[in-house]
């Protein structure tokens, strides 16, 4: 269960991290407010994971989805370059996600 928390963290890690683009300098009364939540909820859950994960292990995967998610939805939402080299980077993050959550 608490790997199952820890990736709802992750998701909501990267849904605010998105949004922060969409609030216009928190601006935007709705993208804020589907922003803030989204932070909030991301804390949370990781919290709940972490009463049972080891704290390293639950930081480096949850900002590691959070990262890996960002960049690719920066890549297809917001036309950020999707070059060989930054998906190689983000191949190494995946694999360093698989490599913890298989030691844990």
């Amino acid at each position: 269960m608490a790997w199952f928390l820890l990736f709802l963290a992750g998701l909501f890690e990267i849904g605010w991290a998105v949004g922060l683009k969409y609030t216009d300098g928190f601006t935007r009364p709705i993208p804020t407010g589907l922003t803030l939540v989204s932070m909030v909820a991301s804390v949370l859950l990781l919290g709940l994971a972490v009463k049972t994960l080891p704290m390293g292990t639950a930081y480096a995967v949850w900002t590691g989805i959070g990262t890996v998610g960002t960049v690719l939805l920066s890549i297809w939402l917001l036309g950020d370059p999707a070059t060989l080299i930054r998906l190689f980077c983000i191949g190494l993050i995946v694999a360093g996600i698989a490599g913890l959550k298989l030691v844990a």
